[in-house]
């Protein structure tokens, strides 16, 4: 019987245990298990979100990249055309400038040559009214001399 009483003794003692256990003990453990499941799904969740984020973020980068290398592109095409423009205006600028500086010299030279032309007149019918005198052998007035050279320039 001794057995019988020592073993029913340990099937109550086991019995309160067990209740003790399912009672007290058994709820927060599953509430510390439940919280760490839940905090693992968060985790877990957070870091495909991360990667979802990081995944968007990378393209969203390489479309900014894309477009800033279109963007620097344009840019470099508008700056040889605006840098062309400006050449061709340069060159045509220079162009007028040099077709003017050449009137002006022709225009310079042409009235050298008139002038030229008219002190040869002068010193033409200088030394013809000089030649004249010495051939008539006589002095010609002032008046008649300043006719005379009038009407040789004109016929030069």
């Amino acid at each position: 019987m001794n057995i019988n009483l020592t073993l029913l003794a340990q099937a109550v003692s086991f019995a309160i245990l067990i209740w003790f256990t399912i009672k007290f003990v058994w709820p927060p453990l599953l509430g510390a298990i439940e919280t760490r499941q839940q905090t693992i799904a968060d985790g877990l969740a957070a870091a495909e979100r991360g990667k979802l984020d990081l995944e968007l973020a990378t393209k969203r980068s390489a479309e900014s990249l894309r477009e800033g290398k279109e963007k620097v592109a344009g840019l470099l095409t508008q700056a040889e055309k605006q840098g062309t423009q400006i050449i061709e205006d340069a060159k045509v600028t220079a162009k007028v400038e040099a077709d003017r500086i050449v009137a002006g010299a022709k225009a310079e030279i042409e009235q050298e040559s008139l002038r030229a032309r008219e002190s040869l007149r002068d010193q033409v019918a200088i030394l013809a009214v000089a030649g004249a005198e010495k051939i008539l052998q006589r002095e010609i007035k002032a008046q008649d001399h300043a006719e005379l050279l009038a009407k040789i320039k004109q016929d030069l």
